[in-house]
């Protein structure tokens, strides 16, 4: 664990109130005094023992191009959403009523069946209810869900902060302490550096390995990007940019443009899923006409913020002010086909006619 410094070291007391009660919850759910639901299609959990982002949309995303050929939902709890209970999205839908991640599942995914509930059990069971054929749901942050028992939970951990060197909130960032792992069927460490090597997975994989207190496979992810996009007009790339993030980590993203020599004038951050206002995007839209010149500046954004800066509200300021967004996907640092197989192999094990 990485050294305290003077705030952590007095917000401790309260670490361990807090993870205390959190162990004492897990315990109760273990012991099956409290109630969890278990079902019979396969249900995949995607999630982490840390607040804030470790990459779970792009690894949702990961088993949902994965799973293609099977009927598969996603369901979320529509992090500050301004619907509530159970949602599943139609053509009404929208980046408010969902919240930004199940909305971007929603485009970019129109085979996936993808609903929100808070009460992922409720959800789950409306989901089979009204699709009954499904074969497949991801659950989308809900490892300490723990009303619903997953048929594979899948942990993730940021390379940069590893769940085993971290506190429990409120002196560091955990949610539960680190033998929470022990509820992981794999562990993906993310985010990693395409330089990370042997001798470096190998001492990560045994500290979690050890965390879990079983033999369970560990992963290594990277990220790759892609070819900017347009949001609306097709235009020319400049070098030169402005870049709007409301992500929970956007160093990885910063790093990225820096090593493509992108000219980086100005960086918006907000918070973790923040909702724009016009007022924001106005400031944004004038900082840009300040700096363009014959519009040799452009916007550049995540996929996650760009389905929130393509609202109807907000589309005005995009007329002429070109936005683009950078699309991600993982990539493995190896054993890439033991991954798949792991998944496609636990989905159909749960599939078999015995299961059912």
């Amino acid at each position: 664990m990485r050294g305290m410094n003077v705030i952590s070291f007095l917000l401790y007391p309260f670490s361990l109130l807090y993870g205390g009660t959190m162990l004492v919850r897990n315990k109760l759910y273990d012991q099956k005094l409290f109630t969890s639901a278990h079902f019979k299609v396969p249900v995949i959990s995607i999630g982490n023992l840390t607040v804030g982002g470790t990459g779970k949309t792009p690894h949702v995303e990961y088993l949902l191009r994965l799973l293609h050929y099977k009927k598969v939902a996603t369901l979320s709890r529509g992090y500050k959403r301004k619907s509530t209970g159970y949602l599943l999205a139609n053509a009404s839908a929208t980046v408010e009523s969902l919240g930004d991640e199940p909305f971007q599942y929603y485009l970019d995914y129109p085979a996936v069946r993808v609903a929100v509930a808070g009460n992922r059990a409720i959800g789950i069971t409306r989901l089979l209810a009204q699709f009954p054929d499904l074969e497949a749901i991801i659950l989308d942050d809900a490892y300490q869900h723990r009303r619903v028992t997953p048929s594979l939970n899948i942990l993730l951990t940021d390379y940069s902060r590893l769940f085993y060197q971290d506190l429990v909130l409120p002196a560091g960032r955990l949610r539960e302490f680190a033998v929470g792992a022990n509820r992981a069927d794999a562990i993906i460490v993310t985010k990693c550096p395409g330089t990370i090597s042997q001798e470096q997975t190998l001492k990560i994989k045994k500290q979690v390995v050890s965390r879990a207190n079983k033999p369970i496979p560990v992963f290594f992810t990277f990220y790759e990007y892609g070819k900017l996009v347009p949001c609306f007009q097709s235009s020319s790339v400049s070098k030169k940019v402005l870049l709007i993030t409301a992500i929970a980590n956007a160093k990885p993203l910063l790093n990225y443009l820096q090593q493509q020599a992108y000219d980086l004038l100005h960086h918006y951050a907000f918070p973790d899923h923040h909702a724009y206002t016009e007022s924001e995007v106005a400031k944004i839209f004038a900082d840009w006409q300040r700096y363009s010149h014959n519009n040799s500046v452009v916007i550049i954004t995540t996929r996650k913020d760009a389905v929130k800066l393509m609202a109807p509200k907000l589309k005005p300021f995009w007329k002429t002010a070109p936005l683009f967004y950078l699309p991600i996907r993982v990539a493995f640092v190896k054993d890439q086909q033991d991954f798949d197989a792991f998944i496609l192999n636990h989905v159909a094990s749960k599939s078999k006619p015995e299961n059912n």
